[in-house]
């Protein structure tokens, strides 16, 4: 039997699934060891009962300056920019990237700037949106709105351009305008790819929002991993980093759960 033919059934795929990350596990617990037996103040690879102790005192226990929890105030503070900015990157690709894929002279206006301005790396931007902006939270909102929108609208107008001819020249024959087109042929089909678009920009987004804590920020989560490397404290860093990926995670599961409930049309056509 080719391998392209064996499919692992659900425990397999689970087992399998799960493997991965066993060996990662394992082989940090093992090279922790390695290192904390030669040095028991190594700070590059710290156990998990020190971690566990850093996770507490950000976690559980009120800073004695602020009285805040710091990695609950981090995490709000951190997902209240990325949210705002994606719901906004959405929206606007949406509008902006139908427009251009259905209308011809609107892509044939707009498609190429956009084509070149999605090039421009974002973070190069961020000295600009400093001075521009300030170092307030708009700056940092707008580096991601920046850094997503210009790639969700490419990507949405070359998913229009794909649909069936046939279907717009149906709804012509119908009597259909422009807008209903747009509103009746067009949105439904768009909205579950925009939202397979919004998945792949989590992870740049993440990038970006991070990036603009760690220069201007006085909270975040990426504020509080570069604020503490100056002290080598990779038991805070480690877990911070462990909670973005979590976050990320599952941002990305919540929005495959919405896709699969509110289009269960476009899961069964992905899966035949």
């Amino acid at each position: 039997m080719r391998a392209l033919n064996i499919k692992p059934d659900k425990t397999w795929r689970i087992a399998l699934a799960l493997l991965p990350f066993a060996i990662l596990i394992g082989a940090y617990i093992y090279s922790s060891n390695v290192r904390l037996a030669e040095n028991p103040n190594d700070k590059l690879l710290p156990g998990f009962a020190t971690m566990g102790e850093a996770l507490r005192q950000y976690a559980l226990e009120p800073d004695a300056r602020t009285g805040a929890y710091l990695m609950w105030s981090d995490t709000l503070a951190s997902m209240t920019r990325l949210l705002i900015a994606l719901a906004i990157s959405t929206l606007i690709a949406l509008l902006v990237g139908i427009v251009i894929g259905l209308l011809p002279m609107a892509g044939a206006t707009f498609g190429p700037v956009v084509s070149v301005a999605s090039m421009v790396p974002p973070l190069a931007l961020l000295p600009i949106l400093f001075i521009v902006m300030g170092l307030g939270e708009a700056s940092k909102i707008a580096l991601i709105v920046i850094g997503t929108t210009l790639k969700l609208i490419r990507d949405l107008a070359l998913r229009v351009g794909d649909i069936p001819r046939e279907q717009i020249i149906k709804a012509q024959t119908l009597g259909a305008s422009t807008t209903q087109i747009a509103l009746r042929v067009v949105l439904p089909q768009m909205l579950p790819r925009l939202i397979d678009a919004v998945r792949l920009e989590i992870g740049p987004a993440w990038l970006f929002l991070i990036a603009a804590e760690a220069i201007a920020a006085d909270s975040g989560l990426g504020y509080r991993i570069f604020l503490v490397r100056r002290y080598l404290s990779m038991d805070v860093i480690l877990p911070y980093v462990a909670l973005i990926t979590l976050l990320a995670f599952l941002m990305d599961l919540a929005l495959r759960i919405l896709q699969r409930k509110a289009f269960p049309w476009f899961a069964q056509a992905r899966a035949t």
